[in-house]
Formats: structure tokens, C-alpha cells, sequence
């Protein structure tokens, strides 16, 4: 198996992209901790999932929160000796129109957003790196968007986010490729989660899945697959690769 022996950290992967990530991983070998922040019933019905049991665990943290999120590297640390990858999944996204919103909205809208979506995994990457450059290296796969590339009107901040986390990945592959921490990112477009279901499932969901020649929004597997590359053994040279995972929805 791919990653036998290898610890995985899944921020967000009590859900959707997450999940499946955290269930690729396991069925690889590798011993998984599931991140979620208030989600616990869905965090353990996950962690049930994955085999064998026993070898993988969840834990509590605010993505956005730095000392939380510096309290669960160190456990992990602590509990299993180093962290091979890291899957950096957990994001928000908030409706925030220019022309419907007062200023302090849009403000808070901006401060909630960048903080789980940008900040959040600028500290994860940080101290998941100084974790790895300690036992030889590791890999770091973000979970980006479609959405920094084509806009997101509704979004703006969402969309800013995606591209900062672009940026992010691509400066920090060369920042520690001399340690051998190799990263990159996923980008999806329309995948089938349940934040996405009112969409897909409402009067626009046909036209959401038509803009893929595919008629179809992805699923979460597809998405895990692509994580699951670009974190193996092999898939070295594409560290700072922005894969697109969007079904031909949108070229760039």
C-alpha cells in the first residue's frame, strides 16, 4: 500500500472532500487524524469508517485559531512521532454581495473568510513544515478552488482566499523544497457535498452540472484521487502544481 507507515493530518475531514481524503489515505496504509471544528458526531462516524481501528484518531481545533492549531500539531507529534503529509481541506464560504451588504458585514465577511481559508493553512503549513524538516520531509496538498481563478461575484472573499492560497502553496514549494517538503494544490470545481447540495439539488442545479461537458458535478472521490497523487511517493516534481479537478468546467 501507498502510505503504509506514513501519518496523515486531514484538516476539514470529517466532510465531503475531507472525508473521502481521510478514507483514500487509510485504505493506503496510513495512519489518519481527522481534523473538524464542531462537527464531532460526523468527525466519529468517519473515524468509524476507516480501517483497521485503532491506528487513526480525530481532534478538535478552529482551523483559524493559531494556538488551537498549534496544540494539535504537537499532539500528533506527541502521539505518533512526525507527520508525513498534511491535507490542508478546511475552508468557509459566505455569501456576501457588494450591493446588499453594509460596511461592517462586509468587513466581519472578509475577517471570517481569510482567517479559516488563508491564515488558517499559513500556520498549518508552517508548523506542519517545521515538523517535517525534524524527520526528513512530507508533502502538503491544499484544497483550493476553481473560484480563484474565474471570480466569485457573491464570494469575493472566498475567491481572494483561493488565490491567496495558490500563491501561498507555490512560494512556500520553493521555500522548503531544499527540506524535501514538497507542495501543491488541488483546485475543484462543483463537487457533490453537502454544502453544495441546496445548489446542485435547487433551480440552478441543472445548469451548475452543465458547465461541465460531463452533465455532472464531481464527486469526492475524484477530488481524494487527485490528493492522493500529488501526496505519493513519485509525484515529486509537480511540487507548486495547481491541479485542476473541474470537469473541463473552466480552463485557464
Amino acid at each position: 500500500m501507498k502510505f503504509i507507515n506514513k501519518v496523515v493530518l486531514v484538516t476539514g475531514g470529517s466532510r465531503g472532500i475531507g472525508k473521502a481524503a481521510a478514507a483514500a489515505f487509510a485504505a493506503e496504509g496510513a495512519s489518519v487524524i481527522v481534523n473538524y471544528h464542531t462537527n464531532k458526531t460526523a468527525a466519529e462516524e468517519t473515524l468509524a469508517q476507516l480501517n483497521p481501528a485503532g491506528k487513526h484518531m480525530i481532534y478538535q481545533c478552529d482551523a483559524a485559531d493559531s494556538a488551537e492549531t498549534e496544540k494539535m500539531i504537537g499532539h500528533i507529534n506527541s502521539v505518533y512521532g512526525k507527520i508525513d503529509v498534511a491535507i490542508i481541506n478546511a475552508g468557509i464560504a459566505i455569501t456576501h454581495k457588494i450591493a446588499e451588504v453594509d460596511f461592517n458585514t462586509w468587513q466581519d465577511t472578509w475577517a471570517k473568510v481569510l482567517g479559516v481559508n488563508l491564515i488558517g493553512p499559513a500556520n498549518i503549513m508552517y508548523l506542519t513544515a517545521r515538523a517535517m524538516m525534524k524527520t526528513g520531509g512530507g508533502k502538503i496538498v491544499a484544497v483550493s478552488s476553481r473560484g480563484a481563478y474565474r471570480g466569485e461575484p457573491d464570494e469575493p472573499a472566498y475567491g481572494a482566499s483561493k488565490a491567496g492560497l495558490n500563491s501561498l502553496c507555490q512560494s512556500m514549494a520553493k521555500a522548503l523544497a531544499p527540506y524535501k517538503i514538497y507542495v501543491s494544490a488541488v483546485a475543484p470545481g462543483w463537487i457533490v457535498t453537502d454544502l453544495a447540495e441546496r445548489y446542485l439539488n435547487g433551480p440552478g442545479g441543472e445548469d451548475i452540472k452543465n458547465q461541465s461537458p460531463l452533465k455532472r458535478a464531481g464527486t469526492p472521490e475524484e477530488v481524494a484521487n487527485a490528493i492522493l497523487y500529488l501526496a505519493s511517493d513519485g509525484s515529486e516534481y509537480t511540487t507548486g502544481a495547481i491541479l485542476d479537478v473541474n470537469g473541463a468546467s473552466y480552463f485557464r
